[in-house]
């Protein structure tokens, strides 16, 4: 099984990490494996930072920051630019943390891999969009959930279950596969395709419309059942200036699916993101 580069695409696989930012609560396949960090650059010098860069090395933290365009909200047609700060750390070769929350992992043999996660939420404010006027809130959520994996070469094809405690109090699915491919010494290629699936707690919260809401909102009342919600592809870049320094940029296209697309609080069903990041890691 090739080496975590969580120097490089755990915190970039904040493209993750923003993509939890953005992609309304969902951080799976965040942290997915890839090639050694050998294969894009040299090793950074720890020493340059004395005893803490030594440290800070070991745990191969990367701090950096950007920004990303999304739309307002899940279903949105109209888009907003967020900052995206971040920082990420693996701490004893299994435990991961970064803006989506904490993955450790539980157990690794041959191309297998199990994780559990523990992460967050973010909801949904009535306030993000005037289409939501009179929907009322979705509150803040803990998620705990596992992943699984199997790698097989560059592609690795997993499947993950978070289940929400507050918030949405719902339960979402995600299935798909990552393919990372080192093209240089400096530059590493990705993409992906994913579905996922989601409790009626969840596509209830999020695309449904009680009869309450409808008075209040004038939207049509919709009920939104358990079942598939979107389908999601990215095509990704992660670039090494040098030892320390990275740039990543990613484009995403979502496609909601479903109650979630017959919703009438979606506007658009194609849900297209971008995000550009730069990163040093110690």
């Amino acid at each position: 099984m090739l080496a975590k580069m969580e120097t490089a695409t755990v915190a970039f696989k904040t493209s993750l990490a923003a993509m939890a930012f953005s992609f309304w609560g969902y951080s799976g396949a965040l942290a997915a494996d890839a090639a050694t960090e050998e294969q894009l650059t040299e090793v950074p010098d720890p020493s340059r930072f004395g005893r803490i860069g030594e440290k800070l090395a070991e745990w191969h933290v990367v701090a950096g920051g950007g920004a990303m365009i999304q739309p307002e909200y899940e279903g949105s047609d109209k888009f907003k630019v967020t900052p995206v700060p971040f920082v990420s750390a693996t701490l004893f070769d299994t435990l991961t943390i970064d803006p989506t929350g904490a993955t450790l992992e539980v157990f690794e043999g041959d191309a297998f891999e199990l994780s559990a996660r523990l992460g967050y939420e973010l909801g949904r404010q009535e306030d993000d969009s005037d289409h939501l006027r009179g929907m009322g809130d979705i509150d803040f959520g803990a998620t705990v959930g596992a992943k699984a994996a199997v790698e097989l070469g560059p592609v690795e094809f997993f499947a993950l279950l978070d289940k929400t405690i507050g918030g949405s109090e719902g339960l979402v699915g995600r299935v798909g596969l990552e393919v990372t491919q080192p093209v240089s010494e400096s530059l590493i290629l990705g993409a992906s395709a994913s579905a996922v699936v989601a409790d009626e707690n969840h596509m209830q919260a999020y695309f449904g419309v009680s009869a309450e809401q409808a008075t209040r909102s004038g939207l049509k009342r919709h009920d939104a059942s358990a079942g598939l919600k979107r389908a999601d592809f990215s095509l990704s870049a992660t670039y090494s200036i040098n030892q320390n320094w990275i740039v990543r940029g990613e484009a995403q296209l979502g496609v909601l699916l479903g109650d979630a697309a017959d919703s009438p609080v979606v506007m658009e069903k194609l849900q297209p993101s971008a995000m550009l990041l730069v990163g040093y890691k110690f």
